[in-house]
C-alpha cells in the first residue's frame, strides 16, 4: 500500500522538481518508509531517470511520478519505486497489492524476466511486458491503482482495481494531464484550480457522495472501478476492462453451494494475509467482519489482533458482540471510546484527508481504530463488500418484496395499501425505485434545499451505472457494488491511510465475487410469502452468508438488528465546541457560499433540540460537512 502522483505536460514545458516534491509529500502519510521521484520524457526522446535537486527545471523531461512506499512485502530497497524494467523502457508506480501475483513469478522466470526483489510490483511490471495492459489486467486479483509508462509505445497507462478498492484521480487541462491517488496533491501544481463542479452538487445532496467518474471538482474525475486511462501525445482515452456479470451456472444445491462459499472465502482470507509485516482485523462486532476474523485466526499461529470503536451509550454499543467474537477466536481484544470530542477536534484534518466532505460521520471511528491500531499492526482485515455483494442492505429485501408479490392486490387492502404504495414505490419503475432507495433526501427536499435542482439529470447519471436486463436484484447488487460501495471503501482507504495502515477487504476477492454472482438470487434474497415477513428485512437479506455464520456463531448473533455503526450526532452538535464552530464558522461560511437555501438550513438548526428528526440531524451534518470541505479544498483556509 502506496500513495504516487505524476503529471506530463502536453506543452512540452519541462518538469518542475518543487513542484512534483510538493505533490508528492502532500501525500507522504501514504508511504512513510520510502520515496522516490523520477522525471520522463515520453513524447520526444524516450528516456526517464530518478531526479533530486530542489528548485530544478528538468529541461529533458516533460513528465514525473513521486512515490510514498509503505512497505509491506520485501521490506529492503529491493521494492523502491517507482520501479523501471531491467530494459529500461518501462516504469509502474503501483499501489495495492495483488495475492494471486506470485504464481505467475515462475511462469515469468522461465521466459526469462529477472526478478530483483521479491514484491508484487515486480510481477505486475513483467506481466505487462509479457501480456501488455490488458493482457496484464485480465490475470489480477487483488487491490490496485497503478501508472505505467511505456516509453518505447510513447504511452502512459494510469488504471484502477475492478471493485474500486483503490483511489485514483485525473486532472486535465489543455495543457497538462495530473494523477495521484489524493485530490489534494494537485493543489500543489501551479496548473490546478481548486473550483466546485456544480453540476454534480445535486448528485452529492441526494446521495452524499459522487459515483462513477463524477466529483466535486472541476475538471477532476475519479478513473472508475475496472478502468484505466491510456495517455498518448494525440489524445486521451478511457477503457473499462472487465465488466461484473451475473452469471449463474450449472444449478447446485443451497448446501453445496454453501461449502464452495465457505472454502471460496476461507481462500480469500488465506491470501490476503500474505504480509511482511504484521497483520490484524477490523472488527465491528457485526457479521461481516466477525466472519473474516474468525476465519483469519485459522492461519495465525500466536496470537491475533482486533480493533473497535466501542460506546459509553449502550444505545449505540456493539460491544455485547465484540466480546462473543473475540472470545470466541482467543484473540487479543484492542477498543477504544468513540469520543464526541474527538470528532470535533479531527473535522478538518479528516476532511483534508478524505478529500471530499465526510458525508458518513462514522469516518472519524475508522480514523480513531486507524490511528491507535497503528501502533499494533501495519494491515488491517475489514469486512467491506458484504453488504453491496450478498445483498444484505434493506432495500434489496423491499425491491425483492416488489418483484416477487402481487404488489397490485396488497396495494388495494384498507388501511395498509397507500402506505404499502409510497413505501414500495409503486408508481415509479423496478429500477428508479432501487435508486432512490439509497437516496439521503426525497425529491421534495432536494427542491427545497436546491430551487434550481435537475434531478432528472441525477437520476440519468445513475440509470447509466444501472446494468440492463436479466436479473433485477443482481443488477442491484451490482449497481450498489458501482456507487455506494466505492464511496464506502474510499472511506476505509482514507482514513486508514491517513495513519499509514493499509485495509483489505477478503469479500471483494475477484474469485469469490464472481462465484456470488454464480448463485441463484433466492439464496442471497429469498422471496417473501407473506405480508407479515414484508417488514422483516434481516430474515430475508444476505441469506446465504448469514447461514455461513450460523455455522459458527449463534442464531441470536447472526440475526439481530443490523446497527450500522451510528453516531450520536445530537450531543456531538450541543455538547461540544463544535456548536460554536457551527454558529461562527460554518453556518455563516453557508450563507455567504449561496449554494444552498440558507434560510431553509437556518430553520431546521434554530429548531428546539428535542423537536430534532434523525433526517434533520442527517442533514445538518451533511451541509456543515460540505462547508468544512469547501472552505479548506475552494478556499484553502
Amino acid at each position: 500500500m502506496c500513495g504516487f502522483v505524476g503529471y506530463i505536460n502536453f506543452d512540452s514545458k519541462p518538469l518542475n522538481y518543487d513542484v512534483l516534491k510538493k505533490m508528492t509529500d502532500i501525500q507522504s502519510h501514504r508511504g512513510p518508509d520510502d520515496q522516490g521521484l523520477l522525471g520522463f520524457s515520453l513524447f520526444k526522446d524516450q528516456t526517464a531517470s530518478p531526479i533530486r535537486g530542489e528548485k530544478v527545471i528538468y529541461e529533458k523531461f516533460q513528465g514525473g511520478i513521486g512515490f510514498n512506499r509503505l512497505s509491506i512485502l520485501d521490506l529492503s530497497q529491493n521494492g523502491h519505486q517507482p520501479m523501471i524494467s531491467n530494459c529500461g523502457n518501462v516504469i509502474i508506480a503501483y499501489n495495492g497489492e495483488t495475492y494471486n501475483a506470485f504464481k505467475y513469478a515462475k511462469e515469468l522466470k522461465e521466459r526469462g524476466y529477472k526478478f530483483r526483489s521479491t514484491t508484487d510490483t515486480e510481477v505486475l511490471l513483467n506481466l505487462y511486458m509479457e501480456y501488455g495492459i490488458e493482457g496484464m489486467l485480465k490475470r489480477l486479483n487483488g487491490m490496485f491503482a497503478f501508472a505505467i509508462i511505456d516509453l518505447k509505445k510513447k504511452k502512459c497507462f494510469v488504471a484502477r482495481d475492478h471493485f474500486g478498492i483503490k483511489p485514483i484521480y485525473v486532472y486535465r487541462n489543455r495543457q497538462t494531464i495530473m494523477f495521484s491517488s489524493e485530490v489534494k496533491s494537485f493543489t500543489a501544481h501551479p496548473e490546478f484550480e481548486a473550483q466546485i463542479n456544480s453540476d454534480n452538487l445535486d448528485e452529492y445532496i441526494m446521495f452524499r457522495y459522487c459515483a462513477h467518474d463524477r466529483s466535486l471538482f472541476s475538471n477532476v474525475n475519479q478513473i472508475p472501478p475496472s478502468h484505466y486511462y491510456e495517455i498518448t501525445e494525440q489524445e486521451v482515452k478511457i477503457k473499462e476492462y472487465w465488466t461484473l456479470l451475473p452469471e449463474e451456472t450449472e444449478p447446485k444445491s443451497f448446501d453445496e453451494s454453501l461449502n464452495i462459499l465457505d472454502s471460496t472465502l476461507k481462500a480469500s482470507i488465506k491470501s490476503q494475509l500474505i504480509s511482511d509485516v504484521k497483520v490484524g482485523c477490523q472488527l465491528s462486532g457485526g457479521i461481516d467482519s466477525s466472519l473474516v476474523t474468525t476465519y483469519a485466526r485459522e492461519f495465525f499461529k500466536a496470537n491475533m489482533d482486533t480493533f473497535s470503536i466501542v460506546f459509553d451509550d449502550e444505545k449505540y454499543s456493539e460491544e455485547e458482540w465484540i466480546n462473543y467474537v473475540t472470545n470466541y477466536t482467543q484473540s487479543d481484544s484492542h477498543r477504544y471510546q468513540h469520543s464526541n470530542h474527538y470528532v470535533y477536534e479531527n473535522l478538518f484534518n479528516a476532511t483534508w484527508h478524505l478529500d471530499q466532505p465526510i458525508s458518513i460521520p462514522n469516518a472519524f471511528g475508522i480514523k480513531r481504530m486507524a490511528e491507535r491500531a497503528k501502533e499494533n499492526v501495519t494491515v488491517l482485515l475489514s469486512g467491506e463488500g458484504a453488504d453491496e455483494l450478498f445483498g444484505g442492505y434493506s432495500r434489496f429485501h423491499d425491491l425483492s418484496c416488489r418483484v416477487n408479490n402481487n404488489m397490485d392486490f396488497y396495494s388495494k387492502i384498507p388501511l395498509v395499501g397507500n402506505r404499502l404504495k409510497k413505501k414500495y414505490g409503486l408508481e415509479t419503475s423496478l429500477e428508479d425505485f432501487f435508486i432512490l432507495s439509497s437516496s439521503a433526501l426525497t425529491l421534495d427536499s432536494l427542491k427545497l434545499y436546491n430551487k434550481n435542482s435537475n434531478i432528472e439529470n441525477v437520476m440519468q447519471n445513475r440509470r447509466q451505472i444501472f446494468p440492463k436486463g436479466g436479473d433485477i436484484l443482481k443488477n442491484a447488487s451490482i449497481y450498489d457494488m458501482r456507487t455506494y460501495m466505492v464511496d464506502l471503501l474510499n472511506r476505509q482507504d482514507k482514513m486508514t491511510m491517513a495513519h499509514s495502515v493499509e485495509n483489505r477487504v477478503p469479500f471483494l476477492d475477484r474469485d469469490l465475487v464472481e462465484l456470488v454472482m454464480s448463485l441463484p438470487t433466492n439464496f442471497l434474497v429469498p422471496k417473501t410469502n407473506s405480508l407479515k415477513d414484508f417488514g422483516n428485512s434481516n430474515k430475508f437479506t444476505k441469506h446465504i452468508l448469514k447461514k455461513l455464520a450460523v455455522q459458527k456463531y449463534n442464531e441470536k448473533f447472526v440475526y439481530r438488528n443490523k446497527s450500522g455503526f451510528p453516531l450520536p450526532m445530537l450531543n456531538l452538535f450541543l455538547e461540544t465546541p463544535m456548536k460554536e464552530m457551527i454558529e461562527d464558522l460554518l453556518l455563516p461560511g453557508i450563507k455567504k457560499r449561496d449554494l444552498f437555501n440558507y434560510p431553509e438550513i437556518l430553520k431546521i438548526w434554530n429548531k428546539n433540540p428535542r423537536h430534532f428528526t434523525s433526517a434533520d440531524l442527517k442533514n445538518l451534518w451533511m451541509f456543515f460537512s460540505f462547508e468544512v470541505w469547501a472552505q479548506l479544498f475552494i478556499d484553502q483556509n
